[in-house]
């Protein structure tokens, strides 16, 4: 018995020492949540919208009485400080508040939309971009950002998609650890440091909404939500991210803020998450819309019952929460349990020792490392999908340009969706970047259209006048940063307005085309590429984005951004995305026939019997992965050095990558593998590796990659994660049409 209080006092001794509580939350936590009234505590769950300019009393009043846990979108540095000091010393228990906003890809420096950060295949761009962002919003006073975005999205219709890493679970899992890192650094560094906390949203399968149309319902079986959908996220638990966010979304008849099992049976239980999670704006609430909740009583308690522990913006919990402990309807132990969570959040974020942004920290933007950073993400960004008889790089000795088109001189358009607090002041525009370049007597500049969505051809004239007096015409088109992000979903993914007309009228010329698309999603243009020379597929690139499409026309970088995304040919090849599955019949292409090859009065039979379209046929217009560079390069010598293995050992191989060309540049080499036979049908490719490998021309160099078997796990019948027996392909090349394969079996 001695032996035993022994050991006990020895633990707890121990546990004190480690700053743990019993439970392993921070001891500081215990003690306060002991001191708390269960209106505090209710406080502590809410979170308001901000409110720009003075103070109201109220809000004082507020803050002082504890009735508030986090306020967002509120980015004054002295108006930060101030509430945060009326938290801390007029509050009775002086717990500082979160201050969130959107920080999604970058501050006042702007990056490439996350969609073009996706595009360059190179997570380090991806963190650092996360770390500029983290430093520069911090020195504002916010500690919270709602990113990043790691739904898988596969439909280019959607809104948000600009927002996403793309169709990917291994790429999108690749960004989600690295935006977490960037913004939180690593579990020593705090808000203090210029680190805020980082939040993986949304919870889950938003990305696959309905039709494209933002908000919709989803429908998700078990399986693939957790073979597909899942992977990003608890990729992000694993590299230690401090909040979640739940979905707008129904997720199979349960809208996501009131779903229990995906918040209690996945992320508390199966992944044993620790830190917070926070509704969407008044999702809470809109469970009642749904048809989930009839009233906003029944609205938190179904959302504090699923574990969502602080509401943002709506009002259900700080309104009905004190009823429902009361009487009985909730035990007072889930208010503690979101609580915990909510204040655990900000003891790691080190708010309480220095929650305050220092006067020598104050609105520190627009660095030089910063506009470095964004420029050569930017540059990364960018993909080249065409490059007819090499035009690209152009010639500086080039006599003259016409810049044309309505995105070539937009210092806001180019910095895209869901970036509240970029400054234009930092943005070059394709046009200065190239006046740059060459100087401004060689450039003739006529925008052609007002903006991206104006119908009129009265800008026409000037237009062609400009092309034909020059010798080779850039035109810079897409959409306005308004026509993606949330809420705006589109059923026709064309370029609008007349900017179409502009590309028919200026390819009658005959002069060398150079079309720049800036936008936030996949666009058809398969047309308006057919009437280019040279297709530079620039996303939003953010401020440096002119100075980085510049750089890349006159060949001072090389193109080496990838697809992150599968391009359709058209909104009726939709869903389309290169991990499908494979179905009984599938296309021959040598044999299959399109609406055009039919003769008139065909005898009545299926035309083949395979699964494609007849007009749009069976292939995208460009495929995931998809990149050109102003180089080749040769993949050879594909080996498995383990070409018989146990579901507990690694892939081994190796393979050769030849720069055949005559630039210097960067290759992603990308690494699909498929499972044969399973028991349940496979994706016909999943991307399981990429590097990015920079050659010299002529240069090669042998590259090796290891793959964890456990990486080809995935969820049979009975919905166990398993790794099967059996006979695997493995593909190496520059997309997921690469045709350089080898096999492996694991025993």
């Amino acid at each position: 018995m001695i032996n035993k209080i022994y050991i006990l006092l020895i633990s707890l001794f121990f546990i004190q020492a480690c700053g743990l509580s019993h439970d392993g939350s921070d001891p500081r936590v215990e003690e306060l949540l002991a001191k708390m009234t269960i209106e505090e505590k209710i406080g502590q769950m809410a979170q308001i919208n901000g409110f720009g300019g003075d103070i109201p009393n109220e809000l004082k009043e507020n803050i002082k009485a504890g009735r508030i846990g986090s306020i967002l979108n509120e980015v004054n540095v002295k108006t930060v400080n101030e509430i945060q000091r009326i938290a801390i010393e007029e509050s009775r228990l002086g717990i500082p508040l979160l201050i969130g906003r959107d920080v999604v890809h970058g501050f006042k420096t702007a990056f490439p939309i996350p969609l073009g950060l996706a595009a360059t295949w190179n997570p380090e761009i991806v963190k650092k971009g996360s770390e500029v962002a983290a430093a520069e919003a911090s020195s504002s006073g916010v500690n919270w950002t709602f990113a990043p975005m790691i739904d898988i999205s596969r439909d280019s219709r959607w809104g948000r998609i600009a927002e996403s890493f793309g169709e990917d679970p291994y790429l999108v899992s690749q960004m989600a650890i690295a935006s977490t890192q960037g913004f939180q650094g690593d579990e020593n560094t705090t808000f203090a440091n210029g680190k805020i906390a980082a939040c993986a949203k949304h919870f889950v399968g938003y990305g696959a909404a309905e039709g494209g149309r933002d908000y919709n319902t989803t429908l998700i079986p078990e399986r693939e939500l957790r073979d597909v959908y899942l992977p990003p996220f608890k990729a992000a638990v694993d590299a230690g991210i401090m909040t979640f966010m739940t979905g707008f979304n129904d997720l199979n008849g349960i809208p996501a803020s009131g779903n229990q099992f995906l918040f209690k049976d996945i992320l508390r239980e199966e992944w044993q998450f620790d830190g917070m999670v926070v509704s969407d704006w008044a999702s809470i609430s809109e469970m009642i819309a749904h048809g989930f909740a009839a009233d906003e009583k029944d609205a938190a308690l179904k959302a504090i019952n699923a574990g969502v522990d602080m509401e943002m913006a709506s009002r259900c919990y700080f309104e009905n929460l004190t009823d429902l402990v009361n009487n009985d309807a909730i035990n007072e132990n889930l208010l503690d349990n979101a609580v915990r969570n909510i204040l655990q959040t900000k003891f790691k974020l080190g708010l309480f020792d220095n929650p305050y942004v220092p006067e020598e920290k104050q609105n520190i933007f627009g660095e030089e490392e910063s506009l470095e950073a964004a420029l050569l993400a930017a540059e990364q960004s960018v993909v080249l999908l065409k490059n007819e008889n090499q035009l690209l790089p152009l010639s500086k000795e080039i006599n003259s340009v016409a810049v044309i088109g309505p995105m070539s001189h937009e210092k806001y358009e180019q910095s895209g969706t869901w970036n509240f607090d970029g400054d234009s002041l930092y943005s070059v525009t394709p046009l200065e970047g190239i006046k740059e370049i060459l100087g401004s007597r060689k450039v003739t500049y006529v925008k052609g259209l007002k903006y991206s969505r104006d119908k009129s051809n009265a800008g026409f004239n000037n237009a062609i006048k400009a092309a034909k007096n020059s010798d080779a015409i850039i035109l810079c088109l897409g959409e306005e940063a308004i026509i993606s992000g949330e809420a705006h979903c589109r059923a026709h993914i064309d370029l609008p307005g007349a900017q179409t007309e502009l590309v028919n009228e200026i390819a009658k010329l005959n002069k060398p085309v150079i079309m720049v698309v800036m936008a936030g999603r996949a666009l058809c243009i398969g047309d308006e590429i057919s009437k280019s020379n040279a297709v530079l597929y620039a996303w939003h690139p953010g401020c440096m984005g002119g100075k980085a499409i510049a750089n890349l026309i006159f060949g001072d970088v090389v193109p080496s951004g990838k697809l992150p995304i599968t391009f359709p040919k058209s909104v009726g090849q939709i869903p389309m995305h290169y991990n499908h599955k494979p179905c009984g019949r599938p296309v021959n292409p040598s044999n299959w026939l399109s609406i055009d090859d039919i003769p008139v009065k065909t005898y009545q039979t299926s035309l083949g019997n395979t699964s494609h379209y007849l007009d749009d046929g069976f292939t995208p217009l460009f495929p995931f992965g998809y990149g050109l560079s102003y180089t080749t390069f040769e993949y050879s010598d594909l080996k498995i050095q383990t070409p018989i293995l146990k579901a507990n050992e690694e892939v081994k191989l190796s393979f050769t990558l030849k720069n055949t060309g005559d630039f210097e540049a960067e290759e992603v080499a990308q690494i699909y593998i498929r499972d044969l036979v399973g028991n349940v049908t496979r994706p016909v490719r999943e991307l399981k590796a990429f590097e990015r490998v920079k050659l010299a021309p002529n240069q090669e160099k042998q590259i090796s990659i290891t793959i964890p078997a456990n990486e080809l796990a995935f969820h049979n019948q009975a919905v166990e994660k398993v790794v099967e027996s059996g006979l695997f392909k493995v593909w190496v090349g520059g997309d997921s049409n690469a045709n350089l394969e080898n096999s492996f079996e694991i025993k």
